[in-house]
């Protein structure tokens, strides 16, 4: 592999959507992407969405007014923002494991008696995510309604999407993200009415 050094207008051109420099930049960091993941990572399909998730914050913040700081750094900061996203998957991983570990463990603990504020907090914060899940792609909707709000059997899950236990931990993972960032979205749109107001 011939490595790359980055400059200003290459950061530029990739801020525009220029489809040669867009190209090469995916090409390039999808290479070095699947060489650090492989050896860390169980499945083609968990790289491929830690690859693409890579691509998306590097973009948004390329994007971003504040960009960043030293074009010639683009290299280390796409690994340091795949080294995030990897981290996020290890975290979110060892969470689905040790709930799936609890899943017949019984939870008797009650909800501890809410005041009027906590009642109305908690019904906005039932619509918001109601209004999120509506915006998501349909395949995202339905795994994240029935895992999570029905709280129906993984096994059954799996085999209605015709997936097996570790691409439906997959799948749930894009879910999530997808719903996170339709989330900070919403909290960022939020923000900023508030400060036009």
């Amino acid at each position: 592999m011939q490595f790359h050094s980055f400059d200003q207008p290459y950061v530029e051109r990739l801020c525009s959507g220029d489809f040669r420099t867009e190209e090469h930049f995916v090409a390039y960091f999808s290479e070095l992407i699947h060489l650090k993941l492989r050896s860390r990572v169980p499945s083609v399909y968990v790289i491929e969405d830690l690859r693409q998730e890579t691509f998306a914050r590097v973009l948004t913040t390329l994007r971003s007014k504040s960009g960043i700081r030293d074009p010639e750094r683009l290299g280390a900061f796409v690994n340091s923002v795949c080294n995030n996203v990897l981290l996020e998957y290890y975290r979110a991983s060892s969470r689905d494991s040790a709930v799936e570990n609890n899943e017949d463990a019984a939870s008797s603990v009650a909800d501890p008696a809410m005041d009027v504020v906590g009642v109305i907090a908690h019904k906005q914060t039932e619509r918001k995510v109601q209004q999120i899940l509506e915006d998501l792609p349909e395949r995202d909707r339905r795994l994240l309604r029935e895992v999570f709000l029905e709280e129906r059997n993984k096994d059954e899950v799996c085999k209605e999407f015709g997936v097996d236990r570790d691409y439906l931990r997959v799948l749930l993972h894009r879910a999530k993200l997808a719903f996170k960032s339709l989330y900070l979205k919403g909290i960022a749109a939020s923000a900023g009415n508030r400060a036009g107001e």
